[in-house]
């Protein structure tokens, strides 16, 4: 007894320990995202998220006044400015893209045209020349500096307030919904039917559906989209609720029949008995006590429909009128995916409507199993 009383507290801490990491995996990389959705575009492009807090050193490329603007000065030609559009350090400079830090600030430096250019820390340039110089094209000079932190609502703005935005935002909100319940309506009366009625072929039937559940749906994607093309409903919002449909109902009606078939036996029966049909059955017994599952779907059927941009681009397009979210966040990233800065903030621009319908439906989840756990009298 003392030895199985000793292992109770090491338990305790291995349980602890994994919930603190699955929490960390998770918090970890949102807090990531989050951080770098408020940087400077160009701070972002050289540090990561962790260093937000710190100066971040860069290297950028400068260019001088024209030689049209020499000032004469003691007998000088005088070219000056700074190679800061706002706040930095110099902390090196150079004349040469191979050799951009060869210099520390303060040093001066003779150029090709004869000219002598010094760099302050401040990043104050001042090029002299014994003649008036000529040309067009100001000197280059690159400057290896140190900023400091640098954040901006900007990225948020340039996602919020992109053209088209709202209407994307629309068409996403017509295509998650009613994908996301008329799954939930056709699985609950093919679950019940699998799990509490006798009928020829349910087992096969039943292993036909958990053998959907391995088919990658993206085998089916043009063979249902012409077919959509050929009864006239391709490249429609009702095409799209059929195809998330069709891809959803297998997984909800496997885990929907599990929970029905493991509801008590005797509950059923004695309804049987008063003479209830099997449609009284299903809508005031085993739906209320279906509702964590059919809560649980719910919730995984909107995420995948609100986040999906495959299905959607095969069965919507690219059309303005029809685009969803995520192919408009799609457009703002680019042909090439680099914008980071518009990258992140789309991130939690997008997540901020399932993470309401998560807990909204969270708390819905624990009453029904609440309610599922009482027994009547």
């Amino acid at each position: 007894m003392s030895s199985v009383v000793g292992t109770r507290p090491a338990l305790t801490w291995a349980v602890h320990l994994s919930v603190l990491f699955l929490v960390a995996l998770w918090t970890l990389p949102t807090l990531g995202i989050l951080v770098s959705s408020f940087r400077d575009k160009d701070q972002l492009a050289v540090s990561g998220w962790w260093t937000a807090l710190v100066p971040a050193e860069r290297n950028i490329v400068a260019r001088a006044a024209p030689p049209e603007d020499a000032v004469a000065e003691n007998g000088n030609w005088i070219i000056a400015g700074n190679v800061f559009e706002g706040s930095g350090k110099a902390t090196a400079f150079g004349i040469s893209s191979r050799e951009p830090a060869a210099y520390a600030v303060g040093d001066t430096v003779e150029l090709r045209d004869g000219g002598h250019l010094t760099l302050d820390a401040a990043g104050d340039y001042t090029i002299s020349y014994v003649k008036k110089p000529d040309g067009n094209r100001g000197q280059r000079i690159f400057v290896t500096s140190v900023e400091p932190p640098k954040f901006t609502t900007a990225n948020y703005r340039t996602v919020l307030f992109s053209e088209g935005l709202g209407k994307s935002f629309i068409n996403t909100m017509t295509v998650t919904i009613p994908a996301t319940v008329i799954p939930i309506l056709i699985a609950a009366y093919a679950a019940y039917a699998l799990a509490w009625m006798q009928f020829p072929g349910r087992a096969l039937l039943l292993a036909t559906i958990v053998g959907l559940l391995v088919v990658p749906l993206q085998m089916s994607l043009i063979p249902l989209l012409r077919l959509y093309n050929d009864i006239g409903i391709g490249k429609s919002f009702i095409g799209i609720w059929l195809a998330h449909t069709a891809f959803g109902l297998p997984l909800a009606i496997y885990l929907l029949r599990n929970y029905m078939a493991g509801l008590p036996r005797e509950i059923i029966e004695s309804a049987r008995v008063d003479g209830a049909s099997d449609f009284e059955i299903f809508r005031k017994i085993i739906l209320p006590l279906s509702f964590p599952a059919l809560a649980s779907f719910a919730i995984f059927q909107f995420l995948w429909v609100w986040n999906d941009l495959l299905v959607a681009t095969v069965f919507l397009g690219n059309n303005e009128e029809q685009l969803v979210l995520t192919g408009r966040l799609r457009e703002l990233l680019g042909s090439r995916g680099g914008n980071w800065e518009i990258l992140t903030a789309s991130a939690f621009v997008a997540i901020v409507v399932p993470i309401l319908v998560f807990f909204a439906m969270q708390r819905y989840l624990v009453r029904g199993l609440l309610a599922g756990s009482v027994k009547g009298g």
